[in-house]
């Protein structure tokens, strides 16, 4: 979408995500879960670990690939919790935080911390911005018009068909984060300075190994090649697609704003953003991410108090005249894949 769908900026907008911030802060949200989340992270850590026992004790059999399907939800849930230590929803100390997101993010999934943090905070703070925003640049997928006339070869084939090719490409996307983490840890400018800044990168190297170490390992260890292939082809392939179906719904197709449009905090956040509605199944099974609104205007409200948020922000939108979007799950897929149809169709009229 273009910016042309964007509201006009507020007269009085620049005290309002102030006066919506005090609302949530007077409702005690912003207050730490500790109970909350250590019962979270003992059940989805202790799945987890329950998940490869039970690999381990299953041997060298076909049911090992319907293990693999439970193992890609296992993961994806630990990876939720490394997202909610990299915005400090668990603990108000950095430390604290970063041992869980290495834990969670590095040891447990292989999935780089301090990577996934510098990308996901440009994210949050330029959201759907084309050139400030990375999970909207130009890649394997086009968003927008600019980006799709710019392909050539097969990435302008890819591009007129990529709303068909979405969600087999999202099989790809956790050897493609794997990779990722890697380069970022390794990456250097031709003046010698890191590409990625991190804090602990020699720590990160140190459990991205132990990692991969270990999960080859233990793979080879119980089954034999032919089944360990098959079982990593099917963890990491539904690993991707489940990563990349909770994080779609939350702001592909909605608006792109512009440095021209000129909005707010408030605006630029909750205009960019997509709620799905659901009970708590959806709750647990997006990691909360289904409030994309309230979490994107406070990234640090721990997950559980994402669903109190919700009645205070959708009411003080409606006040304020800004549109609160919010649709059900397979809604917010269709509206995902219109919009990458939309922008790869200047390549099929040509």
């Amino acid at each position: 979408m273009s910016s042309s769908t964007l509201t006009a900026p507020n007269a009085r907008r620049g005290s309002d995500y102030a006066r919506l911030s005090r609302r949530v802060a007077e409702a005690g949200l912003f207050d730490r879960r500790p109970g909350r989340y250590a019962i979270r992270i003992a059940l989805t850590l202790g799945a987890f670990l329950a998940g490869w026992a039970l690999v381990v004790a299953v041997g060298d059999s076909w049911w090992q690939l319907p293990m693999a399907v439970v193992m890609a939800v296992a993961t994806t849930q630990v990876a939720f919790l490394g997202h909610d230590a990299g915005h400090r929803q668990m603990f108000r100390r950095r430390g604290p935080s970063e041992a869980a997101g290495l834990v969670a993010g590095n040891l447990a999934v292989g999935l780089s911390y301090g990577w996934w943090v510098d990308k996901h905070n440009r994210h949050h703070a330029n959201p759907n911005h084309a050139d400030e925003d990375p999970d909207v640049g130009a890649g394997a997928l086009v968003w927008t018009y600019e980006q799709a006339m710019a392909t050539r070869g097969l990435g302008r084939w890819m591009a007129r068909r990529q709303a068909w090719l979405f969600f087999p490409m999202l099989l790809l996307e956790g050897l493609a984060l794997h990779v990722a983490s890697v380069r970022a840890l390794t990456g250097r400018e031709p003046d010698g300075r890191w590409r990625v800044p991190m804090r602990h990168r020699g720590v990160e190297a140190l459990l991205l190994a132990a990692h991969g170490a270990g999960y080859v390992g233990l793979l080879l260890a119980v089954m034999s090649p032919g089944k360990a292939l098959l079982f990593a082809a099917v963890h990491q392939g539904l690993w991707g697609l489940y990563m990349g179906c909770a994080f779609a719904p939350n702001h592909k197709g909605m608006p792109m704003p512009t440095a021209d449009d000129g909005l707010d905090y408030l605006r630029k956040q909750v205009l960019t953003a997509r709620n799905v509605r659901g009970g708590r199944f959806v709750d647990l099974a997006l990691g909360g991410l289904n409030y994309q609104i309230e979490h994107h205007l406070f990234p640090n409200l721990p997950r559980a108090n994402l669903r109190r948020a919700q009645p205070l922000v959708r009411a003080y939108c409606a006040e304020q005249g800004v549109p609160y979007a919010e649709t059900g799950l397979v809604e917010s897929y269709r509206q995902a894949l219109a919009h990458l149809h939309d922008v790869g169709r200047p390549l099929r009229a040509g």
